[in-house]
């Protein structure tokens, strides 16, 4: 039997969807490089082969990979997590195994990312690189205000500062510093570049426009291609559309698949297309997310080696049958796989699904007057949903019950969330609708939480 090695760390897919999907296809040995979530600790020790935890920030940590895989006979080695990318693709590389390639450090850091496709003349919003305050001084100085400053190796939105005039720069740099050194301590910063949390980028904030592109209120003003490289081939999947954004662009939520009409789709993989064949991934999943403006305008924000985070791969198997795991499994390992030969479309779905990030902020933006204590059996027991929609709570993503819901941090993004839950429902506009419903709901059906409960450094300010 073919043998995997799958190297674990934060973010990236729920770790049991993903360990269930790749040892249905291989026997599979687990390098945990965080800490195993409570919730499928039990199952991983089941379905794996083999765990083995180390320290994710060795300075020899694509060795580490490497040794391991070649204790194990691994005839493949895979990541899902954003931040294992690059040192996974390095590893690949030193084995002689399918993988992302040289060119995965493109994907990750957002300097050499808009290098790249300025190089190739795609468009996207203005940018600079900057590593130093003095950088983003000079920054602000040469682009027009609003500003977006963004940690290059982040995700999650971690780290975003909106900088609206040249005085505000010395205090978005000092809080972005602080964020990324806070995300490093929680296991949400890049494993294998030691400087990584020093690289940042300031670009320019473009205007979006859902109402160009969708018939109906409500929906983000952007999509992301889901897709994946095959042989150097990039062959789109699906669309996923989103809710707009909680200030200053963190995502709520995602849904599967995006309500664009066919013409409006395929101008938009087309896209997709050339942003990935120009950062030149060869074996691997594939996220671009691709900003909408008004009168067909698009900009590229960016492409990840590797497939969309939450619960976007579980939503394309539920409603186009695709398991993307198992399929990348198969394709590593040598195996024929038939890919989609065109992007899916709303018309080829079985129903929809979407994934909603539980932050403590409203349907407006505006943050929670009061503290809530997550309890998922009181959502689902009060919250109206439509007929034939299903929600669930994704538990090794989400707070145990009774806990207290997080102050919504603004700079510290997805770092905030209380839970993740999932939506099945019949159509995207009901997955729309129901989310907005829920959103509305929360800080009204959560019970409040007792002042006893709440530390000190939990209080908002």
């Amino acid at each position: 039997m073919s043998k995997v090695l799958l190297v674990h760390a934060k973010g990236g897919p729920p770790l049991g969807y993903v360990l269930s999907r790749t040892a249905a296809r291989a026997e599979v040995h687990l390098l945990a490089l965080s800490a195993l979530p409570p919730a499928v600790a039990g199952s991983a020790r089941r379905l794996c082969a083999s765990v083995v935890a180390a320290d994710a920030h060795r300075s020899d940590l694509v060795s580490l990979i490497v040794s391991r895989a070649r204790e194990v006979g691994a005839d493949a080695v895979l990541t899902f997590s954003e931040y294992a990318v690059v040192a996974v693709a390095e590893a690949c590389e030193a084995l002689g195994l399918a993988g992302s390639g040289k060119a995965s450090s493109l994907s990750r850091d957002k300097r050499l990312m808009r290098r790249t496709w300025r190089e190739h003349g795609l468009p996207q919003p203005e940018f600079r690189a900057v590593a130093t305050e003095a950088d983003l001084h000079a920054a602000a100085a040469d682009l027009p205000c609003p500003l977006l400053l963004k940690a290059a190796w982040s995700a999650g939105s971690t780290a975003h500062q909106i900088i609206r005039s040249p005085y505000e720069v010395s205090a978005a740099w000092r809080r972005s510093r602080e964020v990324m050194a806070e995300s490093a301590q929680l296991g949400y910063a890049e494993l294998h570049v030691a400087e990584a949390q020093g690289h940042f980028v300031v670009e320019q904030i473009v205007t979006g426009s859902a109402s160009d592109w969708f018939d109906e209120p409500g929906w983000g003003d952007y999509v992301s291609v889901e897709g994946v490289v095959a042989d150097g081939t990039f062959h789109p999947v699906c669309l996923s559309g989103r809710m707009p954004t909680v200030e200053p662009f963190t995502e709520r939520a995602g849904i599967t698949p995006a309500l664009l009409s066919p013409d409006a789709q395929d101008r938009v993989v087309a896209l997709a297309r050339e942003a990935v064949d120009a950062l030149g991934l060869r074996d691997c999943g594939t996220h671009t997310e691709i900003k909408l403006g008004a009168d067909g305008s698009m900009w590229l924000i960016e492409t990840a080696a590797r497939f969309g985070g939450a619960m976007t791969v579980p939503q394309i198997e539920e409603v186009f049958g695709l398991d993307l795991v198992g399929m990348l499994v198969d394709h590593l390992l040598g195996r024929p796989v038939v890919w989609p030969e065109q992007a899916l479309t709303p018309a080829q779905a079985h129903g929809a699904a979407g994934s909603l990030v539980v932050l403590a902020v409203d349907g407006r933006g505006e943050a929670w007057r009061d503290r809530r204590v997550w309890d998922f059996p009181a959502v689902s027991a009060v919250v109206p949903l439509s007929r034939g929609s299903e929600l669930s709570v994704v538990a090794e993503s989400s707070l145990a019950d009774g806990s207290v819901v997080p102050v919504y941090d603004p700079a510290g993004g997805a770092n905030t969330m209380a839970a993740l839950c999932l939506l099945s429902a019949t159509d995207p506009r009901t997955v729309l609708r129901d989310f907005e419903t829920l959103v509305d709901a929360l800080p009204r059906v959560l019970p409040a939480v007792r002042p006893s409960a709440v530390q000190p450094e939990e209080v908002a300010v």
